[in-house]
């Protein structure tokens, strides 16, 4: 049996750390550095983790492959599973002409982009965060906005950053939730602590989305509208997770957030709204259809988007036709089946246990009961578990079934739909594919505890590092639940040798992994491939990697208070 060591190479955890992490470089470098296509650098970095894990830590080769080989099966079900299902889903609209009165409804609460952006990037995705999660708000609310005329890179870039707050607790809560049932502290008391980080976070975030849009004149001219939402989803999910649910945290937020937008804007409209309109299409230099003598891949969105963009300024100008209710009840009927669907299969109990019954538990062949953890103990990361049914994924198909079926869209133009959504996602499956089973490869070999162990060390230091943590795991697996999973034990036993508080840095280990999602190699594939910009992975991690770095060092001071001065503020 393998068991890994901190230390393998010359007995040096630096020097350990600085070799497990030449996969993550590799990944950066090559994807942010030299702008190969997202899936090269993944399969490269796969390779370079492979070999680090077989020469470095001394992991037979037949382990380490097969290793990659359950990650790239967790990519493909159930991330790619998820990402596929919310593209058709939206499509299913696109064909019949439906996304066309919900961009009406959507201009009738307001015509000004910047304002459109908070409620569907911001408060709508964060509601799809709440019941989905796993990409699902970044791939659907993508092509929202791309269909009111955002360019490519601008949709995806403000999706993007807007996926940040509502992470933690993501998926009715999981990510804290696990952190609970890993390090034995109750998650509520988590969720507590998580609930005094976030929504700092959570109050600028609209600000950030409208400088996104519309430059420093959009922050000027909006700054009113941004901060109510920001302040009311911020304190929303600061009264929710203390005081009444976990789970239910960012529904109510994201909810409060839409309502207190929608009733501030009948009593004040921000100014300049139609030079933001007039702005709105221009291509990002960096998000051109690719280099000189090349051509990206299209995504699923890219007609849509390319006919939206060209009929924008007719579209957008004069009064608007008011849309009669039952055309606005079908317009939005795809995504209330949505939070019927995900509602009742996260809430409701019993159905929630039916659903988690039926996972099914796969030992890996040749690889479980083959790897030990760090502690001696059999590693149960070998056993790959198949939510066939309790899948996101499986509850987006299901929705859209039930949008076929309310929409009388015929079978046979479903599955058309739906297998022509799947080949433009070719290459983007690839990448995910790629990116989990670098994540593997990197866990199971010990490459990413060493890592960590190395950060861990640094004593009362560690306080302000904490996050690093979570923002690392996520950054390399694209789930914040996954972050916790690696991280959150040794967020507790660091803590208690420092003389810190395990539940502080539990939590900040949580909402550090919020700021990895946009940079996570997995997240770009979703919002480029959702956008029509398969292959400029690259100019997304670009856009976005000061966003992160900026809140990652704001929320690490914030920690490092929370440790010492600012204790009060602390349960």
């Amino acid at each position: 049996m393998y068991q890994p060591h901190l230390s393998p190479v010359a007995g040096s955890l630096a020097l350990s750390a600085l070799v497990a992490a030449l996969p993550l470089l590799t990944l950066f470098v090559l994807l942010g550095g030299a702008r190969l296509r997202a899936h090269w650098a993944g399969l490269a970095s796969v390779a370079v983790a492979v070999v680090v894990a077989v020469a470095g830590y001394h992991m037979p080769a037949r382990l380490a492959l097969l290793s990659a080989g359950e990650g790239a099966a967790f990519g493909l079900f159930p991330i790619v599973w998820i990402l596929v299902t919310a593209i058709w889903l939206y499509q299913l609209t696109v064909i019949t002409g439906r996304f066309e009165d919900l961009r009406q409804a959507f201009h009738l609460i307001s015509d000004d982009p910047r304002v459109q952006a908070m409620i569907i990037a911001f408060c709508f995705g964060g509601l799809l965060e709440a019941l989905a999660g796993f990409g699902a708000p970044v791939a659907i609310t993508g092509v929202m906005l791309m269909a009111l005329g955002f360019s490519p890179f601008r949709a995806a870039l403000t999706v993007l950053v807007a996926n940040t707050a509502p992470v933690a607790f993501g998926a009715i809560g999981i990510p804290i939730i696990t952190a609970g049932g890993l390090t034995k502290i109750p998650y509520t008391e988590i969720g507590a602590y998580v609930g005094r980080q976030t929504p700092l976070l959570a109050l600028f975030v609209p600000l950030l989305l409208v400088a996104l849009v519309d430059g420093r004149r959009g922050v000027r001219q909006t700054w009113p509208v941004a901060l109510v939402c920001g302040a009311v989803f911020a304190l929303a999910q600061f009264t929710s997770s203390n005081f009444l649910s976990v789970e239910l945290t960012d529904i109510i937020a994201s909810l409060a957030a839409l309502a207190a937008v929608v009733v501030f804007l009948r009593l004040w409209q921000p100014r300049g709204g139609e030079q933001a309109r007039a702005d709105l299409s221009a291509v990002h230099p960096s998000a051109s259809d690719g280099p000189a003598g090349s051509a990206s891949a299209p995504g699923p969105a890219a007609a849509v988007g390319t006919r939206v963009r060209s009929e924008a300024s007719g579209t957008t100008q004069g009064p608007r036709e008011a849309i009669p209710g039952p055309r606005l009840l079908m317009a939005f009927l795809p995504y209330l089946v949505v939070i019927a669907v995900f509602s009742v299969a996260n809430l409701v109990k019993p159905v929630q246990r039916a659903l988690a019954a039926t996972t099914t538990d796969i030992h890996w062949p040749g690889l479980d009961g083959q790897v030990l953890t760090i502690a001696g103990k059999v590693s149960s990361t070998t056993v790959y578990h198949l939510p066939w049914l309790s899948s996101p994924g499986t509850l987006l198909l299901l929705s859209g079934l039930l949008v076929t079926a309310a929409y009388r869209i015929t079978p046979a133009a479903a599955v058309r739909e739906f297998g022509a959504t799947l080949f433009k996602l070719r290459w983007a499956v690839l990448t995910i594919a790629a990116v989990l089973a670098l994540a593997y490869v990197m866990n199971l070999s010990g490459q990413t505890i060493t890592i960590g162990s190395w950060i861990a060390g640094t004593g009362t230091a560690f306080a302000f590092l904490s996050p690093v943590l979570g923002w690392l795991g996520t950054a390399v697996t694209g789930s914040d639940t996954s972050a916790n999973a690696l991280f959150a034990t040794l967020q507790q036993t660091a803590a208690a040798k420092a003389g810190l508080s395990p539940t502080l840095l539990v939590a900040a280990n949580t909402s550090g992994g919020v700021l990895g999602k946009m940079i996570s190699p997995q997240n770009l594939t979703i919002a480029a491939t959702a956008v029509g910009l398969a292959g400029r992975e690259s100019d997304l991690l670009r856009g976005a990697v000061r966003w992160s770095l900026g809140l990652l060092l704001v929320l690490c001071a914030l920690v490092y208070l929370q440790s010492g001065v600012l204790a009060g503020m602390l349960p």
